[in-house]
């Protein structure tokens, strides 16, 4: 066998394909350039993005599609004055209410009352759930009486109350009271008892004393359980309100439902209504802007 080692042909080179010479300045790219190298695409902002719409108008949608579908059967006849006035003259009702004094002296009077029940019934409540939270002697002591009381409907007791405190204010105050008492109490004795163990193993270890565990650990991890306790209270007091303004009132936002009653005035009534759920709306406003405050250190899912 031999190998031949004769010189390469100039005609047979000359003769080979060869790819175009390509201009140093063509913007078109190289075979060896163009191998393993991956596509870019530019990417364009769509034109037909969906547009956000604010939160305070998704929030308020809902209440100014009820509003419009009850001006709409008030003035189809669906709803007649007798059974519920149209929006237009609650309005008209609750202006003339406004204007001659009546209803903003309500308003202070029960708003007064709903601020001591719930000075109160904070103190009781978040007392007896440090006492029963912190300290198991406590706990044997103050759960078990709280869990049957809490049972009982404080409604029921307005005949005892008005027999214990008389017709006055006393009693009043004592219902809401009761009302608020009742679920700030299990949710801050929740939330004592929902602390990690670990957070007090860690703070005994670094040397902190009892009093530093409560003010340190403790009560910081107990602090979601109460704000959502005082939101509960708060929904409560202005249920118990209701109930409390029926005991001999002479003013009030439950007195003037009285009247109405007495001369059944759907007007008035729905306009009372309505002060009731705007000033609980406002109340709930305050206990979650105190919350965003006293809770920055803890974030939470908010949706999506």
């Amino acid at each position: 066998m031999s190998i031949s080692h004769a010189p390469p042909d100039p005609d047979a080179a000359a003769k080979s394909p060869v790819p175009d010479a390509v201009p140093a300045d063509s913007d078109a790219p190289s075979p060896a350039d163009s191998v393993g190298r991956p596509e870019l695409v530019r990417l364009v902002a769509s034109s037909t993005r969906r547009t956000r719409v604010p939160r305070w108008l998704r929030r308020t949608s809902g209440p100014v599609l009820l509003l419009v579908l009850w001006q709409l059967l008030s003035g189809t006849g669906v709803l007649t004055a007798d059974v519920l006035a149209s929006p237009g003259t609650i309005a008209r009702v609750a202006g003339d209410l406004v204007s001659d004094g009546s209803l903003p002296n309500a308003m202070g009077v029960s708003l007064q009352r709903v601020a001591f029940g719930l000075l109160f019934g904070v103190v009781v409540g978040t007392g007896l759930a440090l006492v029963s939270g912190l300290f198991r002697v406590g706990e044997d002591l103050v759960d078990a009486s709280v869990q049957m009381l809490r049972t009982v409907p404080f409604v029921g007791l307005i005949p005892l109350f008005i027999i214990w405190f008389g017709i006055g204010e006393a009693p009043k105050i004592a219902i809401i009271t009761l009302g608020v008492s009742f679920p700030l109490y299990l949710n801050v004795y929740a939330g004592i008892r929902g602390v990690d163990a670990q957070l007090i193993e860690a703070g005994e270890s670094l040397g902190l004393s009892r009093w530093g565990l409560v003010r340190h650990v403790v009560l910081p991890g107990a602090l979601p359980g109460a704000m959502t306790g005082l939101r509960y209270s708060l929904g409560i007091a202005w249920l118990a309100l209701v109930f409390a303004e029926q005991i001999n009132a002479d003013a009030g936002i439950g007195f003037l439902m009285v009247q109405a009653r007495d001369f059944l005035r759907t007007d008035v009534i729905v306009v009372c209504l309505i002060v009731y759920a705007f000033l609980g709306l406002l109340a709930d406003f305050v206990v979650r802007t105190l919350e965003r405050l006293l809770l920055q250190w803890r974030p939470t899912f908010t949706g999506r």
